[in-house]
């Protein structure tokens, strides 16, 4: 399959700044973007915040071209939402909104571009620990974020794809040529990243945990 853009951008190496940052730094500055996005309510401000995540973005090293590709597959849909916005409430909100959903996906691709996917995922099971005593799994989670950022572009790849090939036999505008391989696609890729997990041992302790109590006869023959 052919390499196809990712919402977010990918790990670049480097050392700067924010290559060095601490881990939870980054996801104060995620969620931090996140919670500002529900109280920004100037369009200006929400621009000037976005200027202030691309130039991070920048400092990191990872380039014009990793930025742009980060946000381009998001355009569309934010298009048509800045579009319907501007139609219900005016343009000064459309923009705010679509603006605000920028800086978060700019911050997200600041924390992913630059740090490594292994760290991300120990980082990712170190906030889920304090759940433990409620039965959550930290590394299961983490296992579970991981499996998304792999899947995702696999998603998009295999839609692409498939409109590629539905394009060069003139059925671009037909729903079924496009849904359906997609959708028997991941449903294949869902099967082999299940087969693989099993093939791990993924699940077995929970399903040992979970498994009904064995008849005190079945060990018995019967006479």
């Amino acid at each position: 399959m052919s390499g196809h853009g990712f919402l977010l951008a990918n790990y670049v190496p480097g050392n700067s700044l924010l290559h060095r940052a601490p881990l939870w730094l980054k996801f104060l500055l995620v969620v931090g973007c996140g919670m500002a996005s529900f109280l920004i309510v100037d369009w200006a401000v929400a621009a000037a915040a976005l200027v202030l995540m691309c130039a991070l973005f920048l400092l990191s090293g990872a380039g014009v071209p990793r930025l742009f590709r980060a946000v381009r597959p998001v355009l569309p849909v934010l298009a048509a939402i800045g579009l319907f916005q501007w139609w219900q409430l005016g343009a000064p909100t459309a923009a705010r909104i679509v603006l605000n959903v920028l800086v978060c996906i700019v911050a997200a691709s600041i924390l992913t571009a630059t740090t490594p996917v292994q760290r991300l995922l120990d980082g990712v099971a170190s906030l889920a620990r304090p759940f433990q005593r409620f039965g959550a799994d930290p590394e299961r989670f983490a296992l579970t974020i991981a499996i998304m950022l792999r899947s995702i572009p696999f998603i998009a790849g295999a839609y692409s794809d498939v409109r590629d090939s539905a394009r060069a036999r003139g059925l671009e505008r037909n729903p079924r040529a496009l849904i359906l391989p997609v959708f028997i696609t991941t449903v294949a890729f869902a099967r082999q990243t299940g087969d693989a997990l099993a093939a791990r041992g993924l699940g077995e302790h929970g399903d040992e945990e979970h498994a009904p109590p064995a008849s005190p006869a079945a060990g018995h023959a019967h006479p």
